[in-house]
């Protein structure tokens, strides 16, 4: 099964967890993420798991962007690694 690499585009967290620049391979269990942001992405991270492609800008892609619920203070990239 493919792993998944999530970045941390940007972030303005109010608690201050997460840094520009952060990376986590997500392989069986979930990365020390807060729950907000790991809900709001965890469908499209199964998705790539599992083999698919998911929109992406004008095309299909086996990445995404996303950004935590709260206002999008914290963004992420996410994109199958091998």
């Amino acid at each position: 099964m493919p792993k998944v690499r999530l970045t941390i585009t940007e972030s303005r967290c109010r608690c201050g967890y997460f840094k520009k620049g952060q990376e986590f391979i997500v392989e069986d269990l979930c990365p020390p993420l807060c729950h907000e942001l790991w809900n709001s992405i965890y469908p499209s991270v199964y998705a790539l798991r599992n083999g698919a492609s998911l929109d992406h800008g004008e095309g299909r892609a086996k990445e995404f962007d996303a950004g935590c619920p709260d206002g999008g203070r914290v963004t992420v990239h996410g994109e199958v690694t091998d």
